[in-house]
């Protein structure tokens, strides 16, 4: 075992840092019974299972800088995903690059900081590898995990290349994920005397969804259930769902199939997680390594006619999180206090026995890891930009209350207890107003 705050970096814990790419909590250990995610529950099952957690934006790139920096994305000024954060934030000290300061070996797989070409982004297409990483690798599908049987999707204006699915020949390892968690394995397993941060970022269940077969054969098309959307009660923001996608000339085959390969994405992802928890298992490694597992931001699967992220309803500022800490007394319970991915940061930190940087914005979450029945914090905030303006939303133990443009351009409040998806907005009726200014006090306070 490792004693926290320990004077010598060697008995400091290891940490597996796992982030998936557009994962809602579409789990079997979130409730959701037809999934096929058996690896991800065992985590669960050992661990906390988090049922109150929350993303800062419901887009990848605002929400990985804001993790992994520990700010607030009103604080970086990262809204899209064409944006490297140190354009804005150049002496920014990451979550990886305080730990590589610590004495740990840090490595990324795959996708952790945002992938792609960014403007002003490192040779490694915006990795930080400079910076954050002493290992950076990137992955790329065989030819062989690029054939198969698929189809594009019904997509105004042509799919863009995303908005397809692919149930690929070949092996796990002819696919990046999978390819991913071999490389993950050998790090484990490589791992000598000096602490390991080991960051991997699984790419499905992320658009165009590609996956081998034998995942998309758990999912009858037959059995799939596309959700009824009942039609919204009060007065819906005009902002409140992102422009340029326009999911109305989907059929109901493009719906079925739509989530068929989501939640093969997810199956998939979840047999890349089991082979790391095997690799914990084999090498009695569970007693010197934390595990952190969420996703990056929620995701909609029909809910308000949306097939995609960047909403601040609950299906996107939602995420499922769950942590492993060998010496909590939690493990193996579940939790509804509210955290959010901001509080990643400072966590580690506290438990790692390294000082944290100044000017973090999230919290530790580690009482809750002692005792889950606490409420955690008071509120968990998502923001989402819409042209020159903001939508701001906070989400407490029994509402969500959302303001576009300072309340200008809509306001909507939500009884998550009584309405989940957040389809009756109470806004404007007169028995809510107390709650609705007790709500706005707590969103001008911005966590």
């Amino acid at each position: 075992t490792f004693s926290i705050g320990a004077a010598h970096s060697a008995e400091r814990p290891n940490v597996l840092l796992i982030v998936v790419d557009d994962l809602r909590p579409e789990l079997a250990c979130y409730g959701e019974s037809d999934v096929h995610s058996p690896n991800v529950d065992r985590l669960a099952a050992r661990g906390m299972r988090f049922d109150r957690a929350y993303c800062q934006y419901p887009i990848c790139n605002p929400s990985r800088t804001s993790f992994l920096t520990g700010l607030r994305p009103e604080t970086t000024q990262v809204f899209g995903n064409d944006i490297y954060f140190r354009t804005k934030l150049p002496d920014a000290i990451t979550l990886p690059q305080l730990f590589r300061s610590s004495g740990y070996k840090t490595v990324s797989l795959g996708k952790i900081f945002h992938a792609g070409k960014l403007h002003g982004a490192d040779s490694s297409g915006g990795s930080d590898a400079e910076h954050s990483w002493t290992v950076s690798k990137q992955f790329t599908a065989t030819k062989l995990g690029q054939q198969g049987e698929g189809r594009d999707l019904t997509y105004p204006g042509g799919n863009k290349g995303w908005c397809r699915w692919l149930a690929a020949e070949g092996t796990d390892e002819d696919q990046p994920d999978g390819q991913m968690a071999a490389e993950a394995v050998r790090q484990l397993e490589l791992a000598g005397d000096q602490p390991l941060f080991l960051a991997v970022g699984f790419l499905k269940p992320h658009d165009p969804f590609i996956a081998p077969k034998k995942y998309f054969d758990l999912y009858p098309p037959a059995s799939i259930r596309i959700p009824s959307v009942p039609e919204s009660k009060g007065t819906t923001a005009p902002l409140a769902i992102a422009k340029g996608l326009d999911f109305s000339k989907f059929t109901d085959q493009d719906r079925r199939e739509f989530k068929r390969a989501y939640l093969a994405g997810v199956s998939f992802m979840d047999a890349q997680v089991g082979k790391l928890l095997t690799a914990l298992d084999d090498g009695d490694r569970w007693q010197n390594t934390m595990v952190v597992f969420f996703g990056d931001h929620g995701y909609h699967l029909g809910e308000h006619h949306w097939w995609n992220k960047g909403t601040i309803f609950e299906e996107s500022a939602r995420v499922p999180f769950i942590f492993w800490s060998p010496e909590a007394r939690g493990m193996g319970q579940s939790t509804r206090g509210i955290v959010e991915l901001i509080d990643v940061y400072p966590t580690l930190c506290d438990l790692c026995g390294i000082k944290p940087p100044r000017g973090l914005e999230g919290e530790s979450f580690r009482p809750l890891l002692v005792d889950p029945k606490l409420p955690g914090k008071p509120a968990a905030y998502t923001i989402a930009v819409r042209g020159q303006g903001i939508g701001r939303s906070v989400r407490t133990q029994r509402w969500r209350y959302t303001e576009w443009d300072g309340g200008k351009q809509g306001v909507e409040l939500y009884d998550q207890q009584a309405d989940p998806d957040d389809y009756a907005n109470l806004a404007e009726r007169p028995e809510y107003a107390a709650t609705v200014a007790e709500l706005k006090r707590l969103l001008a306070r911005g966590g």
